[in-house]
């Protein structure tokens, strides 16, 4: 894989370049997340802040998390797209919200594991050889 790779927000406003592979993928099936993908689960990108650049205006909002972190979300302004989330008391890590889509090599964004899945929905069959959390690991 040659770094960086690039990636942007729907409408191209807020762009980022990747630097390095990211510390670890997992697919988060917790009811927040389902709200926020539109979907039965998110895929997010764990990367180090300093793995990753990015060009273009963004917007915050936070939520306290059922762990007692608060979880700040920042999106485009423009199209609304979340482009990563973050703990405010620790930013030494990114979780970025990464669609895979459009990248030459998007095997670097498969889950290695599944969280939260005691509020998977039903009808999701999870992969094998994957691990499995009922909640946050």
């Amino acid at each position: 894989m040659d770094y960086p790779i690039e990636g942007a927000c729907q409408c191209g406003q807020v762009t980022y370049q990747l630097k390095a592979e990211p510390k670890m993928v997992l697919a988060c099936h917790c009811q927040e997340c389902q709200k926020l993908s539109t979907s039965p689960f998110s895929v997010t990108a764990i990367v180090a802040q300093g793995d990753i650049e990015f060009q273009g205006k963004l917007k915050e909002w936070s939520r306290m998390s059922d762990s007692g972190n608060r979880n700040t979300a920042a999106f485009c302004p423009d199209c609304g797209n979340r482009v990563y989330h973050y703990n405010p008391d620790d930013q030494t890590t990114l979780k970025l919200k990464l669609k895979p889509v459009g990248f030459e090599h998007d095997t670097i964004f498969q889950p290695v594991a599944h969280v939260w899945v005691s509020e998977k929905l039903s009808w999701v069959d999870l992969p094998e050889g994957v691990k499995i959390f009922d909640k946050q690991p």
